[in-house]
């Protein structure tokens, strides 16, 4: 074998990020034939569960792992993109892989693919795959990076497919409307296996490529439903009914949607994936997942969500009003240049009294004086102010801020990411806000 093209992790990902023509080039084939040379494909001895959809893909593959590892299976989970460390990517029972695991991995994959040229997240995916082979992993659980029947990971074939809310993202791959949309992420379903859908209204190409293809189809609010009941919920399908759950660990409204299409999803699988209820309620207690409404208390209370298009946007609308604070409300927002800014600002206008927008770096950053028209377009009624970086918006909120105040930091993984370097906090341990004040 030649020697390692590159020394380092950080090495690594910055020759992917030049190898190929363009970052996104949706399609199989190449990937797929590296995946054979690595024997990937030949009946892996996991369990595959896919998940797709616009918004909700992280948390449900939180929700699945959580209750999978309390019931003692062996769980490798590849999810995208990071927020700080690439190795967030891919977790062997809830732990981030060391960088020498990665290297390990990538070192393999440059061997095999004899000059096919891969894209970031290909590489990416293809390592996740050898690492959970490596590991003996029971229960593989891939997030599906962009719509679902070209991404890399649907080289899997799935034994259950998950698809969460269909909403209008990445229109420039996967088309205009949700019927588009909708078509590309039923590509993860497969004939004769589960494949369920935890948007109660999908589009009806969704619904008529699970029927053409003879998946074994879950519908929610038709073959499995819930409610909440104060503290607790219920959920139930054609064959058990189960009550008295305790809520997700997860906040929001909405994750009680998400848990519900885990536990459907789980369910299809019970005669070679059986799992107790009591997994079930220890899963729903401890599932983690970041930057989504997290909350870090104080005098000023700071919210952390990626959310960056409209329908995760109304959502966190929802989440604020279900949670007033006595001051005002202060957002920091940077977004790419590729997502409906509008669509997000009218969604939020209304619940934000001081506006910071800020510049994110890059060729697909937006200039953040962009967003100052965008705002006024949508009709916001608070004050409006520009700034270069994230840093500096985040730097300007607080030394403004009063207590009783919120700060709102939105709009994408990058921005979320920016401002927690900025602060000094690590997302994945415990969130101190005597941190943001000495930062």
């Amino acid at each position: 074998m030649a020697e390692p093209r590159c020394a380092t992790l950080e090495q690594w990902l910055a020759w992917q990020e030049t190898l190929h023509p363009s970052a996104i080039d949706l399609g199989l084939e190449r990937v797929r034939q590296v995946a054979r040379r690595l024997n990937l494909l030949d009946g892996p001895a996991f369990t595959v569960i896919t998940v797709g959809g616009t918004n909700g893909k992280g948390s449900c593959v939180a929700f699945l792992e959580a209750i999978l590892r309390a019931a003692g299976y062996h769980i490798g989970a590849y999810t995208s993109p990071h927020l700080l460390r690439y190795n967030e990517r891919i977790r062997l029972n809830g732990v981030a892989v060391d960088d020498a695991s990665l290297c390990e991995a990538f070192v393999r994959i440059d061997a095999v693919r004899e000059g096919i040229s891969l894209t970031y997240f290909e590489f990416g995916t293809l390592a996740a795959l050898l690492l959970f082979q490596r590991a003996g992993v029971q229960v593989a659980l891939l997030e599906v990076g962009l719509g679902g029947r070209l991404d890399a990971v649907n080289i899997m074939d799935a034994d259950a497919a998950l698809i969460t809310a269909v909403a209008i993202d990445h229109v420039e791959w996967l088309g205009q409307d949700r019927d588009s949309i909708g078509r590309e992420k039923a590509g993860i379903y497969r004939p004769g296996r589960p494949a369920i859908c935890a948007d109660p209204l999908p589009p009806a190409a969704l619904l008529d490529h699970a029927r053409a293809v003879g998946a074994l189809f879950y519908l929610a609010n038709r073959d499995y439903g819930f409610c909440r009941q104060g503290q607790q919920w219920n959920w139930w399908c054609e064959t058990i009914r189960l009550d008295a759950l305790p809520l997700p660990a997860l906040p929001g409204a909405h994750q009680l949607g998400n848990a519900a299409g885990a536990l459907m999803t789980l369910l299809s699988l019970a005669g070679r994936l059986p799992v107790p209820v009591e997994a079930i309620r220890a899963g729903l207690r401890q599932a983690r997942i970041a930057a989504r409404f997290q909350v870090v208390a104080g005098p000023v209370e700071w919210i952390l969500d990626v959310a960056h298009n409209p329908h995760a946007a109304a959502v966190l609308a929802d989440m604020l009003d279900a949670r007033p604070c006595a001051g005002r409300t202060r957002a920091v927002w940077a977004m790419l240049n590729d997502k409906d800014a509008l669509g997000v600002a009218r969604a939020l206008a209304g619940g934000v009294d001081c506006w910071y927008t800020a510049t994110l770096a890059g060729p697909r950053g937006r200039p953040g004086e962009q967003l100052l028209a965008i705002l006024r377009e949508a009709g916001s009624k608070g004050a409006i102010r520009h700034y270069p970086t994230v840093a500096a918006a985040c730097r300007a909120a607080w030394q403004e801020a009063d207590n009783g105040d919120r700060i709102l930091v939105f709009g994408s993984f990058h921005t979320v990411a920016q401002a927690l370097l900025w602060s000094g906090l690590d997302v994945n341990n415990a969130l101190s806000a005597t941190r943001i004040v000495e930062a």
